[in-house]
Order: C-alpha cells, then structure tokens, then sequence
C-alpha cells in the first residue's frame, strides 16, 4: 500500500493534516476556551506553513526538483514546529520553583515590543506555556505536536526521496 502513495497524495496527506491540527487548535480556542500561549502560537504558523506548501506542490505538481524544494520547505517548518514543541514539552516539565513567570500576551508584544525581543521573551516562555491544560493518553498537547511534526516531516523526506530515486 506504501509503494502506492505518490508524493503528490502524501503533500495532500500533510495538507489535510495540518488543517485538521488548526482546525483542532482553534476548536480549543474558542470552543473549550483553552487560551494559546505564545508558543502555541509557533507551533500553530509551523502547521500552517507546512501545510501551506504541501497545498502548493499538491496544486504545482511539480517535476523531481520541484517535489525536493517542496519538502525542505515542509521540512524547515517540521524543524521549526518540532524544535518549539521540544521547548514547550520542556517548560511543562520543569520543577514548580523554576517556572519562568507569566508576561504580557503575544498581541502586547507585538504592537509594544521589537520583533527580536518579542522573539526572545516568547523563546523564553512563560508561566502560561507550562501549564499542562490538555491531555490525551497521558501526552500534553505540545508533546503531541512534536510526534506530528516529526511523523510529517520524515514522512515527506521519505515519499519524496523514495518516489524520486526510482
């Protein structure tokens, strides 16, 4: 069934999942009120990124070289989410005493701060990126956007290179 998936299905594959991870997030925004912090907020622009160029080579269709730009945009935004995630999962798992404090929201910064700082303090985390507000089977919602962050992102490298060799 593997040897069957084209590159072109898996990009469609990565699309409607980041979509469904958005759409997921966004349920919990605003439908169970879970307030994204502002490394949340990352991990939501590294999902719509990928997702963003997986919609664009599924339309593209592209040729060998097309496909292999494709996924190493997909794959920089996998790095990206996953690295934040890494970051988030260990905030959460910090010894009470050490968490760092809650700061001003993501908006605040951005209208009040440079960018560069609003990056640094974001980076940092705050109380509210340690709180654990959700869970599935034991697993915070940032650890599980690291296992889709990192199934996507070697699953792209692996159709695309798989698919382009032969």
């Amino acid at each position: 069934m593997l040897k069957s998936i084209t590159p072109r299905a898996w990009n469609l594959v990565v699309f409607l999942s980041c979509a469904m991870l958005l759409g997921f997030a966004l349920y919990n925004q605003y439908v169970d009120f879970l307030e994204p912090c502002p490394l949340c907020i990352l991990q939501r622009l590294a999902f719509f990124w990928m997702g963003l160029f997986a919609l664009l080579a599924v339309l593209h269709n592209p040729a060998q070289m097309g496909l292999r730009v494709y996924a190493w945009l997909m794959t920089a935004g996998a790095l990206f989410g996953a690295a934040i995630a890494a970051r988030h999962v260990w905030l959460q798992n910090l010894p009470a005493g050490e968490v760092p404090e809650c700061g001003p929201g993501l908006n605040y910064m951005l209208d009040n701060f440079p960018l560069l700082e609003v990056v640094a303090t974001v980076m940092k985390g705050s109380g509210s990126c340690a709180e654990v507000k959700w869970t599935l089977m034991g697993m915070s919602m940032p650890m599980w956007t690291f296992v889709w962050y990192t199934g996507l992102g070697l699953g792209t490298l692996w159709f695309t290179y798989r698919k382009t060799r032969q």
